[in-house]
């Protein structure tokens, strides 16, 4: 696979052959996300071993989907570099995906050490750890769209823009891509033999199974289950919003470019995110959440003034990967909103299986391209 190769209306593939058996190594795996990825990869028939703290949610998707059985897994620190590095060694992954991550902006304005830790020790212990092990064919830094100096630009973020961050949490994820472009350059790109490197950058994601404090739906649907009025803060916040799944279909395609690059000769990172019609604000998409869970819970606006700084508009530009991976995103806002309350109506109304219903998600998704 080779830069520019598919054209923009062109939907690059899985290819099913390709993760079978694979080795992959994923951190974070027991997180909203990593759970989400651990199940697809599961479903490829990939195998997999997860390295992470203790999910942090009650409930938990990795433990509802009941994961712990499906994979080889570790619950441990990624600071904890010599932990690490013996995992690494000991499983000799192909494939390594880095999710470990304190990723709440809130949460980093009050335990901003902790934060950095994470995201920025924990990202250079992971890259030192493969940078050791050396067999690695590709590894792929997850880290997000708050980590650019965001100045509210309309044009959209390019993947070659300043790096920065206000919060704690986008700094550190500044951060964490000065340190992927430090070991890019002073190690992967001059040492071919450990493999190719790479940065990923998503919009806000939703989808089923998050229970995440101070996020919009997993706090909506909290309260519509409690039968309580929900309270919004930024009401009119423009935000990218797009289904777990969307992002995680472009990591499976980033990893499958790196292995078939002959030789990483430059920085590689890619953003994904929503076109820009799927860009809509917290009020919009409260009131969707809403009217889909159906009731009469009342959506409440109380603007503080004293609140956190949070920007008010983000907005990626994904052109670089639509023509390099031939990656675009499939669902539109509304269906991606439809999708993940469908999840938690069944989750708590125990309509479905969830585990099922969580494959055919992924499944059906599979069938677009």
């Amino acid at each position: 696979m080779q830069n520019g190769r598919f054209g923009k209306l062109f939907m690059q593939k899985i290819n099913n052959n390709f993760w079978k058996n694979k080795k992959v190594f994923i951190t974070g795996h027991t997180g909203f996300k990593g759970s989400w990825l651990t199940l697809w990869l599961s479903h490829l028939q990939a195998k997999i071993y997860g390295y992470a703290l203790s999910p942090n949610t009650s409930p938990s998707l990795f433990e509802i989907l009941n994961l712990e059985n499906k994979i080889t897994h570790q619950i441990a620190d990624i600071c904890d570099l010599k932990k690490l590095q013996t995992a690494i060694n000991d499983f000799a992954p192909d494939i390594v995906f880095h999710l470990s991550a304190q990723s709440l902006v809130r949460y980093s304005y009050q335990n901003p050490i902790e934060t950095y830790q994470t995201n920025v020790l924990g990202t250079a212990n992971l890259l030192e750890a493969v940078r050791n092990y050396g067999k690695a064919l590709a590894t792929i830094v997850i880290t997000s769209d708050k980590c650019y100096e965001n100045v509210e630009k309309k044009s959209g973020y390019l993947e070659d823009d300043k790096m920065g961050g206000h919060d704690p949490y986008s700094n550190s994820k500044g951060c964490a891509e000065l340190v992927v472009s430090a070991y890019a350059k002073s190690y992967f790109i001059s040492n071919p033999q450990i493999g190719k490197v790479a940065s990923v950058r998503a919009g806000n994601v939703i989808g089923g199974g998050d229970w995440s404090s101070n996020r919009l739906i997993p706090d909506l649907i909290t309260n519509l289950v409690a039968k309580n009025n929900t309270i919004i803060r930024n009401p009119q916040a423009i935000r990218p919003w797009q289904n777990v799944i969307e992002p995680i279909y472009g990591y499976l395609l980033v990893a499958q470019y790196l292995c078939e690059l002959k030789e990483q000769k430059t920085l590689l990172n890619w953003n994904f995110g929503p076109d820009l019609a799927d860009h809509k604000n917290v009020y919009d998409v409260a009131k969707m959440v809403a009217e889909i869970w159906g009731g009469d819970n009342k959506i409440e606006i109380h603007e503080d003034k004293n609140n956190p700084h949070e920007a008010n508009l983000l907005y990626l530009n994904c052109d670089k990967a639509k023509k390099d991976l031939g990656w675009q995103p499939k669902w539109r806002i509304e269906e991606s909103i439809k999708n993940s309350v469908e999840w938690y109506k069944s989750f708590y109304h125990k309509n479905d299986d969830i585990v099922k219903l969580s494959l055919k998600t992924i499944q059906e998704y599979e069938k677009l391209f």
